[in-house]
């Protein structure tokens, strides 16, 4: 058994797992948590229209990387990874984000192309859904910068990360709606069609019509999850492997779209700092789960439902540091 230490730096926030590594009788890993942190720092604020990190949002991020240092110490990790992923990788600048977190943590931090991101989240993401899923799955990890979309079974066969996350959505089409209402419809609208265009896009490369099941990861699943659930706190225990079919996908998407922020910012399982923008969020998971269902029917299977996973990229940070050492 190791400790290990993951990092996961995404667009909208910044996430800590700290974890014992051990091997399954099966031979395949498993992580018994430590720790599991978040922080909503939005890194990615203004870097689709500047293409440049803000010095106040590296501030905030770098905080949090103090914060986190402090909490790998004392647990003992002998182990990390720190992986930054979208806003980043978009950012001009970012050598000088790179620079303030390496001196904090003392190890290289890992900017990653889009298919290791959802070839991580992918192996987050199964690791903990157990044996006898239908196979492919496509696993999504929507992003506040990006959007993965991996098929698989026991391994990726097709992976895509697509520029279009929650932070970016909302900062194209939605940073000018008023907040004391919801989303107007012909803002609705726009959106839809943008992210339908980058969905066109992807199926170039990953072929939605062969997903035999659906899984959805990150922050916009498993708040939509919440909601559908009906809970009044965020639950992982509850949210990790539920099932939500259609309408309750559609119901929680349009709560999240036509509420006002200040409603949402309410809910008791939001975290501080989602609520502006998980209406696009929900935007793009209605627009994948609805293309997934049709592309299905079209070779005469029936895709009813969703599953959510509480284990995503973090996970996979994690799994890949033990690799070598369990």
């Amino acid at each position: 058994m190791t400790r290990v230490a993951g990092i996961d730096c995404g667009t909208n926030s910044i996430r800590l797992l700290v974890a014992d590594a051990h091997r399954r009788e099966d031979g395949s890993l498993g992580l018994t948590d430590l720790t599991r942190q978040m922080r909503i720092v939005r890194l990615g604020q203004g870097v689709d229209r500047s293409g440049r990190l803000d010095p106040a949002a590296i501030d905030r991020t770098i905080d949090a990387v103090v914060e986190y240092e402090r909490m790998i110490h004392r647990l003992g990790a002998t182990a990390v990874r720190f992986v930054a992923t979208s806003a980043t990788r978009d950012a001009k600048n970012r050598q000088e984000f790179v620079d303030a977190v390496r001196a904090v943590l003392g190890i290289e931090p890992e900017v990653v192309e889009g298919t290791e991101e959802a070839a991580l989240s992918f192996s987050g993401a199964v690791s903990a859904l157990g044996a006898g899923e239908p196979v492919p799955m496509l696993v999504v990890d929507i992003g506040g910068g990006s959007t993965e979309l991996v098929l698989g079974d026991s391994k990726v066969r097709q992976a895509i990360s697509v520029d279009m996350g929650a932070v970016r959505v909302t900062e194209k089409f939605f940073a000018r709606c008023p907040p004391e209402q919801g989303i107007p419809a012909e803002e609705e609208e726009r959106a839809a069609a943008w992210i339908d265009e980058q969905l066109d896009n992807a199926e170039r490369v990953v072929d939605l019509d062969r997903v035999a099941t659906l899984v959805g990861v990150a922050g916009t699943v498993t708040t939509l999850t919440a909601q559908a659930l009906g809970l009044s706190t965020y639950q992982p225990e509850k949210i990790h492997g539920a099932r939500l079919d259609l309408a309750q996908i559609d119901e929680a998407v349009r709560f999240m779209i036509d509420q006002p922020v200040a409603v949402k910012a309410a809910l008791g399982f939001m975290p501080d700092g989602r609520q502006d923008v998980i209406a696009a969020g929900a935007l793009i998971w209605s627009r994948i789960v609805h293309r997934v269902v049709e592309r299905a029917a079209t070779r005469g299977t029936r895709i009813t439902s969703a599953c959510t996973s509480e284990h995503d990229i973090l996970d996979g940070i994690a799994m890949s540091i033990a690799a070598d050492r369990v």
